[in-house]
């Protein structure tokens, strides 16, 4: 049996400001349905991903900014880096760890996300990393 993952609730604070973050970083807006006055729901999905976010009200009793390290995996870390720079987030530097390289960071209600590259820079022969 197959079990797969559809959908994670990513709580926030304003709606609109969460939609428009996710959008400018690339997540394509599947859905947005305002079903009541109090349910909104907001479906994004990354690029080539087959989960997707929810964003919304009504949707989750969780803290606005409680997730924390959600991740999603890039094949090449430093395109990922500077990809994110250019839209305009705040990015950690480029981090190696013998299970990959990651870089962080966090929507605008501070929910923490890790981008990771499987296969770190350092085991891939990049010259340009650091050693871990």
């Amino acid at each position: 049996m197959d079990i797969k993952l559809e959908l994670v609730a990513v709580p926030v604070t304003d709606v609109d400001r969460a939609k428009d973050f996710y959008e400018r970083i690339g997540f394509h807006a599947d859905h947005d349905v305002t079903v009541s006055e109090d349910i909104r729901f907001v479906q994004l999905t990354p690029p080539g991903s087959a989960c997707s976010i929810a964003l919304g009200k009504g949707i989750t009793r969780m803290t606005p900014g409680s997730l924390d390290n959600m991740q999603v995996v890039v094949t090449d870390i430093e395109e990922a880096y500077e990809d994110l720079r250019r839209r305009g987030v705040e990015v950690t530097e480029i981090q190696d760890m013998p299970w990959g390289s990651f870089v962080y960071f966090s929507d605008p209600d501070g929910n923490g996300w890790a981008v990771q590259q499987t296969t770190p820079r350092t085991a891939a022969g990049d010259p340009g990393a650091e050693g871990v």
